[in-house]
């Protein structure tokens, strides 16, 4: 009796060390693959490169794991959203204007 029990505490420890080990590996993976494209997305900002689209994928991957990585890329969205109407809306008063100055 107390050999069986003592084998299921083992199981049990056993269980929720290999959760926790798989927990800190894929926080581990998640750190390097995302820290590393989003670094990489920087370094792009100043030369040649698809930083646009590196710095939000980086930050999408390291907000799997990370609050604050989802904080930043909210912010970062709400600013391209807001640019994006701010051009809108320039870009059809542009259009209205020389529709009037054809007729």
């Amino acid at each position: 009796m107390v050999l069986l029990i003592s084998v299921r505490i083992k199981e049990a420890v056993d269980k929720k060390m290999m959760k926790t080990t798989y927990k800190l590996a894929r926080r581990i993976a998640v750190s390097i693959i995302g820290g590393t494209i989003l670094v990489l997305g920087i370094v792009m900002i100043v030369t040649p490169g698809p930083a646009l689209i590196f710095v939000p994928v980086g930050l999408t991957i390291l907000g799997l794991e990370f609050a604050w990585a989802r904080s930043w890329l909210r912010k970062l969205r709400e600013k391209i959203s807001a640019r994006n109407s701010r051009n809108r809306g320039q870009r059809a008063e542009d259009h209205r204007e020389r529709q009037m100055q054809s007729r």
